[in-house]
């Protein structure tokens, strides 16, 4: 998940050509947080049709993403918060495919890209905090959201440090160029080992 050439001379290269891995990280990454927050939308649709219906992830009664819909959570805004996702995800899917066209972004973009994705992954750890502490049902399909936007977060924020856009001293950057991959994957395994712990019950019973 290296951003990006890191710096030039110790400086700053935000605006050359960056590596190939970073759109390609954040293209699969938000391509599958698009299509899980599209599925949760049917599956909410479907919801209001019929009040009946049995979503394709209602597993247990600790596992099911009907009970979640039915949560004040599940529609933070006065809408479902998938919606959010449709739309994030999106411009995060045009970016990556951008950046694969050879485009350069300006800084203004970057600070922007990365306002959203850290006003992204506070949602999603609210969310992650309200499954799992106050409402106790978790949902598969937000479990990928969750775990997509964490890989989206550090891939954004290891490109705008090792690059310059945010003002860091040189050894964050290198940190941040070097180790990225492993920073998201400790983040992801941290994730996944609070949602067991939590919730061993529905995994063991």
């Amino acid at each position: 998940m290296n951003a990006s050439d890191t710096t030039d001379a110790g400086g700053p290269v935000h605006g050359r050509r960056i590596a190939v891995r970073l759109p390609i990280v954040l293209l699969v990454s938000a391509t599958i947080g698009w299509a899980a927050s599209a599925q949760l939308v049917l599956e909410r649709l479907a919801l209001y049709a019929d009040p009946d219906y049995v979503t394709t992830c209602d597993v247990s009664p600790l596992i099911s993403c009907g009970d979640v819909f039915r949560t004040a959570q599940a529609s933070l805004l006065g809408f479902p918060n998938p919606l959010i996702g449709i739309v994030a995800f999106a411009v995060v899917i045009t970016t990556a495919m951008g950046l694969l066209a050879g485009a350069r972004f300006a800084r203004w973009y970057w600070l922007g890209l990365q306002a959203g994705v850290t006003a992204g992954l506070s949602f999603v750890a609210w969310l992650w905090f309200q499954a799992l502490f106050v409402i106790h049902i978790l949902c598969l399909y937000c479990i990928a959201v969750w775990a997509v936007m964490l890989v989206v977060f550090v891939g954004v924020t290891a490109h705008t440090m090792s690059t310059g856009v945010l003002p860091v001293g040189p050894r964050a950057r290198r940190v941040a160029a070097e180790w990225s991959w492993v920073i998201a994957l400790l983040l992801i395994l941290a994730m996944a080992v609070s949602v067991v712990v939590s919730f061993a019950d529905a995994f063991t019973g």
